[in-house]
């Protein structure tokens, strides 16, 4: 018996180095294992030993007795890249922990984001002794995307919350969540009462199409939709059109899956899931039956990766569809896409089943224009041709054009950070300018996440991210560097209750999450989420900020 690496991973490559026998990889090419779309388990070498299983944060390893009939092709995924006399180095070994230097006291740090970056950041930081963290964020709840962005019938990817918990309850960790920096404070307030400040604010905006249309209502982002679905409490009174037989999601990467899953997906098979109660009460009405993925390239070309596009054909109640390019004519030479290219063939000659929904995977086509007076009711699109250049495939428009009835479309082309105020900001990039976390020109103040680096990667790819800011913020102390704060952790505790009564600490939201597992276990669910600001705070008994809970606030 050996072990497999499922859908689920997150790539945060733990259980790397907790596997004796290094037969836990990437991809032959792919040298960092910290952008790795997945790892995967030499079949041969692993002893059976099990070490990764409680390794790995998600869930993702399984015994191969145990596989689950949707897992069963990642027994072939994995030993796909360990066939032949293939020489797989050892991972760099794990630099040591850089230390803090005791003599100069304790060293206090201001994280921005309560995302997976952050709460990685916080944990790199809290291995040091003598270290306080106090993590803010504008949202009144933590945890960033596996919160408001992984899907809900996702619930394996989620399961990282668990790590997230032991990170909070690290002595020297603290929350100031419903406080937004930049109103409520600013980043002169933290710089006054920390040694540092750490920005992972994320990429929370959506590139534009720039095409005639794109203002009209109808017109969205899959951004949106999946704050809508997981219940984010700023995006909770949004309606979405679902009135119609077709919605058209523009882009074809995991998020656009996700959202065309969702929609295709029987609302009583995500009932004991943890999406939002609105829209489950939406999709219940929906009169969705075809969801179309646009990819102005081939099939080749497409960003999902190939875990969750298994994951996807593994479901035998969603139909697929292969429009604009018949993927087993593309030649290709990376085993990964070739994996997905026979996959999509495979999935596509299955005979359409009575009764289901079906997703649409048209490549080589591109929006030109929204169409419609007062709200959408079409898309029309262009054909694309492929050509080479420099080694690189790019679609050349055809004059083949046509239109698309729908009365919903959803953009999912690619994310872009936003300006923090009074921070540089590169607005090509979309990113903080920085030198490995070091925020340019702003002594003090670094960057960690998407807000650094760029949307690349995934959840598992903020831990090295984390490790290599973090390096640089301890180094920057001990050598004096860093300025001391003026203010103490209690006059930071008492700034925040005169400018946010309704702040939540730790307790606060451990109460919230409490509420919200109990109500959910009422109805057989993981958790029924909270998606009132009101009702979090009555969760939270925040409302407003007691002097009692001022104490937790200011250090447990």
């Amino acid at each position: 018996m050996t072990h497999v690496v499922t859908q689920a991973c997150c790539g945060d490559a733990s259980c790397v180095f907790a596997c004796p026998v290094n037969a836990i990889h990437p991809t032959p090419d792919e040298a960092d294992f910290g952008l790795a779309e997945m790892l995967y388990i030499d079949p041969v070498s692993c002893v059976d030993c099990g070490a990764c299983v409680g390794a790995c944060p998600v869930g993702a390893i399984v015994p191969d007795k145990k596989l689950q009939e949707s897992q069963l092709p990642f027994v072939d995924i994995n030993a796909l890249f360990h066939v032949g006399e293939r020489t797989y180095p050892i991972q760099a070994p794990v630099s040591p922990v850089l230390a803090k230097d005791p003599a100069r006291g304790i060293l206090r740090v201001a994280i921005v984001g309560s995302g997976p970056a952050a709460l990685y950041a916080a944990d790199e930081l809290l291995k040091r002794p003598g270290v306080e963290v106090n993590v803010f964020d504008r949202l009144p709840t933590p945890h960033g995307l596996v919160r408001a962005g992984v899907a809900p019938d996702h619930a394996s990817t989620k399961t990282i919350e668990k790590l997230f918990g032991q990170i909070e309850d690290q002595k020297g960790f603290g929350y100031f969540l419903n406080v937004e920096i930049g109103s409520d404070l600013s980043h002169r307030d933290l710089d006054e009462h920390h040694h540092a400040v750490v920005y992972a604010t994320g990429a929370s905006h959506e590139r534009s199409l720039g095409i005639p249309g794109e203002e009209l209502p109808g017109s969205g982002t899959a951004t949106a939709f999946v704050a809508w679905y997981n219940g984010r409490p700023d995006h909770a009174d949004r309606v979405f059109d679902l009135s119609g037989e077709r919605v058209v999601i523009v882009g074809n990467g995991n998020v656009a899956l996700d959202v065309a899953r969702i929609l295709a997906t029987d609302p009583n098979r995500l009932a004991s899931t943890d999406i939002a109660d609105h829209a489950l009460e939406a999709l219940r009405e929906s009169s969705v039956r075809e969801i179309v993925l646009l990819g102005r390239r081939g099939a080749a070309q497409a960003a999902f990766t190939l875990p969750e596009l298994i994951g996807l054909l593994s479901r035998d109640d969603i139909d697929i569809v292969v429009e604009g390019a018949d993927p087993t004519d593309e030649p290709v030479d990376d085993a990964t896409v070739a994996q997905k290219l026979a996959a999509l063939h495979v999935a596509a000659a299955r005979p359409a089943r009575q009764g289901n929904r079906r997703i649409v995977f048209r490549f080589t086509t591109s929006p030109t224009e929204l169409l419609g007076a007062d709200r959408v009711t079409g898309l029309q699109v262009r054909r694309n041709e492929l050509v080479i250049d420099d080694g690189v495939v790019r679609p050349v428009p055809t004059d083949e054009v046509e239109t698309i009835t729908t009365g919903l479309v959803l953009r999912s082309i690619g994310y872009r950070g936003a300006p923090v105020p009074d921070l540089p900001f590169d607005a090509l990039a979309g990113v903080i300018p920085n030198a490995g976390g070091r925020v340019e020109g702003t002594p003090g103040t670094y960057a960690v996440g998407w807000i650094k680096r760029g949307p690349t990667g995934f959840i598992g790819t903020n831990k090295s991210c984390s490790q290599e800011t973090v390096e640089h913020l301890i180094a920057d102390f001990n050598a004096g560097l860093l300025t001391d704060p003026v203010g103490s952790q209690r006059a930071l505790g008492e700034l925040v209750a005169s400018r946010t009564p309704a702040a939540i600490d730790v307790h606060g939201w451990r109460a919230i999450d409490r509420v919200e597992r109990r109500d959910g276990a009422r109805q057989g669910r993981v958790r029924r989420k909270l998606t009132r600001l009101d009702d979090m705070l009555v969760a939270a008994d925040t409302a407003p900020l007691p002097r009692r809970r001022l104490r937790n606030v200011t250090r447990r």
